[in-house]
Formats: structure tokens, C-alpha cells, sequence
């Protein structure tokens, strides 16, 4: 396999949108080059079980078992324990598949025994056999909270039990204040052969962000002498997966390309955008952004090797 040179790479990542980039970089970047890191807000306590839903999308996605009909979860899932539990009267609003469960059962175990997050992720990712790095933001606990219009919502429950009806009036982290990074993300954002920072298509405000807050990272980011390079999660108008686009509805922002990369402002050196907003290029590139175009929907994994690849061209990367 032909693979680009050995300069490292960090890809920030949420769950479904993020994963499929990061296993198209896994396809052409060598295991010591390539570090995803994960989004952990939105991890959540369930049925007694730490949950971390887009840290393990991402590592079933670069272990090759993911689901990729429903986007999350295990390929060839079974679900008895689920059946069980309603019989029981248990909650069953969050779908947890009897392998799935396995995973959080050994996570907890080894968050109970005092191991880190980053420790955990790394023996479960050698376990299934994914050789590239995967990191958690953060070893302390930051929880995603909405505002709606139904009051304060944990995201799970905003996002899987009300399956994001509620009206977004904004968004809080609680415990950023006093969370860290990982010292692994830090010593990479330092790192003098860090040559992109690659933002994967993910919801700029609830998958992104709250890595981006933490104490920091931006900081971290600007004085990196590495490009930054974002996708846009926004095409034609509309999300792809997720509910960033109704969110930025609600939010009174245009659900346009555009209006992602203004949200991210000055920390990016590029936005991607794809070839169904080009018309948009021109005036982005007016108002000063840098702007590349190309297909961004990645159905195949030979679309997602191939976003990668452009991405990568665009670093300096042949």
C-alpha cells in the first residue's frame, strides 16, 4: 500500500460522520502517523455501565465491525439481554446489543479497577485488533447538557429517548472546567511533526466543541505550526447523519457550508466543502477563508479513502 510520509496527523472526531473519515486516513496513514481523538461528552452512565458512544464507533469502524447499516453499534448484534430487560421493566430507550455490552462491561470494570480512559480505549482497541491510536479528549468526566425547550437534557436523552424533538436553545459541558486533555493530545498539538490537525466531519457543537473548550486546546492549536483543516458537515443544506442542521435552525443560523466554517472562525487554515457547494466558494473565498472542493459524502469506503487522500493533498501530501 502506497502510504504518505511519516509526518503525524490528528484527526478530531465525533461519532458516525467522524469515524468514516478517520478509517479513510487509517487506509492511507501508517499506524505511528495517524491519532484519532474522540469525543467523551456525550459519554453517559446506563443501566450501572460507562457508555462512550462516539469513542466506540470509531473503534469498531477501524476494527472493521461496525454496523454500518444503522451507523453505530456491532455488525451482526443480537439482543436478548435488551428482550430481557423489558420484560423486566427495565429502560430500553437505549439500544445496548449483547456484544456491545460486553465492551462496557470491561470498560467499567477497568474504570472501577483506576485505570484511565486512554489506558481502557488502548487495550480495548489492541483486543480488536486496531492498530492505529485512538484517545478519549479527556480522562475526566465532561457530560453534554441542552437547552431546550423542554428544560435541561442530558444529550443521550435528548439525542436517543426524545430523538431530538426538542427545540435547541443552546449547549453546556459540565465538568470542562476542570478537565484536561489527555497529556497525549497536548504532547501531539507540541509535537514539531504534527503537520495537520484534520476536523472530520462531525456536529461542530456537541461532537467538536467540546474538545475544542477544553482548557487549552485552542491555544494549543493557533501556536501549532501545523494546518487545520475542517469538512464540513453540512451539504446541500442538510446533515448527513446527525442533528447539526436542525440545531443550526434553531439556533437562528443559516444550515449552510459556510456557516460551519464561520463558526469555526480563525483556527482553520482550510474548509472542504463538497462539489454541491461549490456556487458557495466564491464569496467563502472573499471573506478571506480558504476554501477546496470535492465529494465529501462518503458512502464507500473508497469514497472515504478518497476524501482522505484529498484532505492529505491539500497538507502537502502527494
Amino acid at each position: 500500500m502506497n502510504r504518505v510520509s511519516q509526518k503525524k496527523v490528528l484527526a478530531l472526531s465525533g461519532g458516525v460522520g467522524g469515524a468514516k473519515l478517520a478509517l479513510g486516513l487509517s487506509k492511507i496513514l501508517a499506524a505511528e502517523q495517524l491519532t484519532v481523538v474522540a469525543n467523551t461528552a456525550d459519554d453517559f452512565e446506563h443501566m450501572g455501565l460507562h457508555v462512550s458512544p462516539d469513542l466506540d464507533t470509531v473503534m469498531y469502524t477501524l476494527a472493521g465491525l461496525n454496523n454500518q447499516e444503522q451507523g453505530w453499534g456491532l455488525a451482526g448484534e443480537s439482543w436478548s439481554m435488551l428482550s430481557a430487560m423489558e420484560q423486566l421493566g427495565g429502560e430500553t430507550w437505549f439500544r445496548l446489543g449483547d456484544r456491545d455490552i460486553a465492551t462496557h462491561l470491561r470498560r467499567s470494570q477497568l474504570l472501577a479497577d483506576g485505570q484511565s480512559l486512554t489506558k481502557i480505549t488502548d487495550t480495548l482497541c489492541k483486543q480488536l485488533g486496531v492498530s492505529h491510536t485512538l484517545l478519549p479528549m479527556s480522562n475526566d468526566p465532561v457530560r453534554t447538557f441542552i437547552d431546550s425547550d423542554q428544560g435541561e437534557l442530558p444529550f443521550q436523552h435528548y439525542f436517543v429517548r426524545e430523538q431530538c424533538q426538542p427545540i435547541v436553545k443552546g449547549f453546556s459541558f459540565k465538568g470542562l472546567e476542570s478537565a484536561r486533555a489527555t497529556p497525549e493530545l497536548m504532547a501531539l498539538l507540541a509535537d514539531p511533526n504534527l503537520q495537520a490537525v484534520i476536523i472530520c466531519p462531525s456536529n461542530p457543537f456537541v461532537s467538536v466543541d467540546p474538545i475544542l473548550k477544553l482548557s487549552g486546546v485552542k491555544e494549543a492549536l493557533k501556536a501549532s505550526a501545523a494546518k487545520v483543516i475542517a469538512i464540513s458537515p453540512i451539504v446541500a443544506g442538510a446533515a448527513l447523519k446527525g442533528p447539526a442542521a436542525k440545531m443550526m435552525q434553531e439556533l437562528s443560523m443559516p444550515v449552510t457550508a459556510d456557516a460551519v466554517a464561520r463558526y469555526y472562525g480563525d483556527l482553520l487554515d482550510l474548509f472542504v466543502i463538497d462539489e454541491s457547494d461549490a456556487t458557495l466558494s466564491d464569496s467563502m473565498i472573499q471573506s478571506g477563508m480558504e476554501v477546496a472542493v470535492t465529494n465529501t459524502i462518503m458512502k464507500s469506503l473508497e469514497d472515504r479513502k478518497n476524501l482522505a487522500s484529498f484532505v492529505m493533498h491539500c497538507v502537502g501530501e502527494q
